[in-house]
């Protein structure tokens, strides 16, 4: 069983490599799918009927057999692409490393050296803090938060560097924590502490998907699920992600012997209570863009299963950029009122057509967002919603109004230097990128790109009013 039901007796885990073309089409007029090798569910469970979530079902399987079967040249491509983007670096720009193949004395590119950057990095090279937005300003918070997260992606060596002499703060802790069921490390994260002005504030940013990871992908639009009883249903691939443990769920204390894993909530934990104690008024924000926006939703919810009053009471605020969808209504309301209770800042930011917000899909089942959202179209013109615009991306609707978006995108990465300045300039690889958009509209607008555009040129929205109003907006379907 992919679900102990020691501690979840309501579960959903898709299997995808283990489903066939044949069974893509069972799934519409199967009577007893829960019975299939691709899905694993309580016997006469009745969360998988009806017509419309059978076609959530199939979406979310064909899609996975899709990036199951793009996986080893998805990866192979991309770290060769990410590797051969590092050499002009790694050289001493293009002009030396011409001259360096002609003598036949290439340097590699390392990928733990403090130079080297990650696909990320390449697409959106800009990583200095906004020098406009200063300590306790409502808008200091998302501006170092979006920052944070993009830095995430970048090894340690890189990470450090950034943090300690750009940014003139405390690097604390890098780290790559193992993931039980997948039985590899697959979540990166890292901890630093702003020293800026005394402001005693602690970042915990967790790394999103990497885009030539399929695995990540997968993640991203697998629906399974567990349900935690008091909470609702959450995001199975996210839980394993941050530390779920087999077997046992989510126990409040779990063996840390040194010749132990290191698994996301529980190190994370245990040093924050470390790193506080030390000042009683330390504060500390989560933040993640894309699956480490999921990330640090979850971890402030786990948080709140555990009920840790003296951590909650210490967490300011979470900060998530393209985060997709994490679990049910039920667990939307619990989250909430725990938000509301500890008064933590939950802002939700969500560019244009970006495709990851509106994953996986809407549905009163399965998921659904919480709270308001901070929507910003693609002339970074924000306001506050209920729910992004096309929350469900797939629609013949919104093909044609999305594409005419992205090209004008396009056109924007050549116009924005002439009118806000240089540091908004586009590459060759950025302008690639952006025409990525015009195949998949809504790819790539998930970039970091546009998420450090808006909170820099983005309209001011009145922030502090979606910090403890009552957000009890989540409609039926």
């Amino acid at each position: 069983m992919g679900c102990n039901k020691e501690f979840c007796k309501d579960y959903l885990e898709l299997k995808a490599e283990e489903a066939s073309c044949y069974d893509l089409f069972r799934i519409f007029y199967s009577s007893e799918l829960e019975k299939r090798k691709f899905l694993d569910a309580p016997e006469g469970t009745d969360k998988i009927r009806g017509i419309r979530r059978r076609w959530i079902l199939f979406a979310s399987v064909s899609m996975q057999i899709f990036l199951i079967s793009v996986r080893k040249p998805m990866n192979i491509i991309g770290s060769k692409v990410e590797l051969l983007l590092n050499y002009p670096s790694s050289n001493g720009g293009l002009l030396k490393l011409f001259f360096n193949i002609i003598l036949g004395e290439v340097i590699r590119p390392d990928m733990k050296s403090e130079n080297f950057m990650s696909m990320i990095g390449q697409v959106d090279w800009r990583f200095d803090v906004d020098k406009t937005k200063n300590v306790g300003d409502n808008h200091y918070g998302p501006s170092l938060a979006i920052m944070a997260a993009k830095l995430s992606y970048e090894n340690e060596a890189f990470t450090k560097k950034v943090i300690t002499h750009n940014w003139q703060m405390d690097f604390i802790n890098f780290y790559s924590f193992w993931n039980a069921y997948q039985e590899v490390y697959t979540t990166q994260a890292i901890m630093f502490q702003d020293k800026v002005e005394d402001s005693n504030l602690v970042v915990v940013a967790f790394r999103g998907t990497i885009p030539y990871n399929a695995d990540h992908w997968i993640t991203d639009v697998d629906i399974s699920w567990h349900e935690l009883e008091g909470v609702g249903k959450l995001h199975a691939g996210f839980m394993k992600a941050l530390g779920l443990q087999k077997n046992k769920g989510w126990p409040i204390e779990i063996d840390e012997s040194p010749d132990q894993k290191l698994f996301a909530y529980y190190q994370i934990r245990k040093e924050l209570k470390m790193i506080l104690s030390k000042n009683e008024k330390t504060k500390f924000i989560l933040t993640g863009h894309s699956l480490g926006g999921a990330l640090a939703v979850l971890f402030a919810a786990i948080l709140n299963l555990h009920e840790e009053e003296w951590l909650l009471d210490r967490l300011e605020g979470v900060y998530t950029f393209g985060q997709p969808r994490v679990g049910d209504p039920q667990f939307g309301n619990f989250i909430k009122d725990k938000f509301n209770k500890y008064k933590v800042k939950y802002y939700r930011h969500v560019y244009s057509n970006d495709m990851v917000p509106r994953l996986p899909y809407d549905d009163t089942t399965f998921y659904k967002h919480f709270g308001s959202c901070l929507y910003y179209n693609s002339f970074y013109n924000g306001k506050v919603v209920e729910e992004e615009p096309n929350k469900n991306y797939f629609s013949v609707l919104w093909f044609f109004p999305m594409l005419l978006i992205a090209v004008y995108e396009l056109i924007r990465g050549f116009i924005l230097p002439w009118t806000k300045g240089s540091y908004y300039r586009e590459d060759w690889f950025q302008k690639m990128v952006r025409m990525v958009g015009l195949v998949i509209p809504g790819l790539s607008a998930h970039t970091t790109m546009d998420y450090v555009n808006l909170t820099r040129l983005g309209s001011v929205l009145h922030l502090p009013q979606l910090a403890h109003q009552d957000q009890d907006r989540l409609k039926d379907d």
